[in-house]
């Protein structure tokens, strides 16, 4: 009885090996077939070329996403957290120049480099952190409403705004065509309330007239689609009417299409003639620009108005005229933004602006950071006196 109960028990104790065996091996076998198939997906969204880095940050977020719907008592709209940590994601480099644009964004940044826009027609800028009129277009929704250059906008829709929030304020003044927006201007010391309707606007981003001494004046405000275009026309205009001299004022012109900028220097500088010089990421990624045409403006003498605000495209072009054309730079020292941007423009509508190069003049001369200083430095206090533009005509009449 002993030995048949001795017996049994070595059977059941084989039996119980090989179920053992069997479910270790299935264990193991499913952890590797899960590891694989995990594996061949994550390759499938990323690509095969993903770090460790971007798998831990993948699950970071499907953690955030995890915590918040579980505990957040709020709405959550999931694209504007997609499209709040693309933002972040790309705000991390710490570049100021460098980030992603949504898809609404992106419609504006098309908007204004196309010179339309639907708005209200004025040129503004920050004196003394207040909103100044420095001009209103011809026939624009504002000049019909009464608006007049050296006006100062105080409230826009009965929100107050201050000269540095210039960028906000601007934005509000656009929207949808028709629609209509109560602006506050203060106008020698006295407030007016106007209301003034939206519409499509087509910006002139060039202005021109001839000053006393048979000086052509000619002001860049952007280096939009079409600048270069227009100011040749406008600078032959005056030149065919008797011009024997030429300011550029380049004054608050925050840059545009670089090469806007390169095909006015064009105008100017000799055939061949290196106009900038672009280095990008790799060692021996260095990009020559050079004038493609025979100067059509010559032996003319030329000064160039430029002041803090003067950055990007107008620092290319003020380098340029002042290295290879003999420009005399009057005002203050530049900005100094001497990198340039491409934009992507991504299948969604949604765009990424990179700082993919850095430029110099044609003489090598560093200007991000830097800026150019002007041959004479002269301080403005008010339009109303424009010592800047009284300083160039005295260096023309010389």
């Amino acid at each position: 009885m002993n030995e048949r109960k001795a017996k049994l028990q070595r059977i059941y104790k084989i039996i119980m090996l090989l179920i053992l065996t069997i479910v270790i091996t299935f264990t193991v076998t499913t952890l590797f077939i899960y590891k694989e198939i995990k594996n061949m997906y994550t390759s499938e969204i990323l690509g095969d070329n993903v770090s460790s880095d971007e798998i831990g940050l993948l699950k970071t977020l499907e953690n955030f996403k995890s915590i918040l719907e579980a505990k957040y008592i709020g709405e959550i709209n999931e694209e504007d957290l997609i499209e709040g940590a693309l933002k972040g994601y790309v705000a991390g480099l710490g570049d100021p120049y460098t980030e992603y644009l949504g898809k609404s964004e992106m419609e504006d940044f098309n908007e204004e480099t196309s010179s339309q826009y639907v708005g209200i027609g004025v040129y503004v800028s920050n004196i003394n952190n207040q909103i100044y009129v420095a001009g209103v277009m011809e026939g624009s929704p504002a000049e019909e409403a009464g608006i007049k250059a050296e006006d100062i906008i105080k409230k826009i829709d009965g929100v107050e705004y201050k000269g540095e929030e210039l960028e906000k304020a601007t934005a509000v003044l656009k929207d949808e065509e028709g629609t209509t927006v109560n602006i506050t201007i203060e106008r020698d010391g006295e407030e007016l309330n106007v209301q003034v309707t939206r519409k499509k606007i087509k910006v002139e981003h060039v202005s021109s007239e001839m000053l006393e001494n048979d000086i052509a004046y000619l002001q860049i405000d952007s280096f939009d689609s079409g600048v270069a275009s227009s100011f040749k026309e406008k600078a032959l205009d005056l030149i065919n009417k008797g011009a024997k001299k030429i300011i550029i004022d380049l004054r608050n012109n925050g840059g545009g299409i670089v090469s806007e900028a390169t095909d006015i220097a064009d105008l100017f500088v000799e055939k061949d003639k290196t106009i900038l010089i672009t280095k990008g990421k790799g060692e021996n990624d260095e990009k020559l620009t050079k004038a493609k045409i025979d100067p059509v403006i010559k032996d003319i003498p030329l000064v160039i108005l430029v002041n803090e605000n003067t950055a990007s495209a107008s620092e290319i072009l003020a380098g340029a005229l002042k290295e290879l054309y003999g420009a005399k730079i009057v005002g203050k020292t530049t900005y100094g933004k001497g990198v340039i941007q491409t934009v992507y423009t991504l299948s969604d509508g949604s765009g990424l602006k990179i700082t993919t190069d850095e430029y110099y003049t044609p003489n090598h001369n560093q200007i991000n950071k830097v800026g150019i200083k002007p041959d004479y430095e002269v301080d403005l206090t008010s339009y109303t006196e424009d010592t800047q533009l009284n300083k160039a005509i005295e260096v023309l009449n010389k």
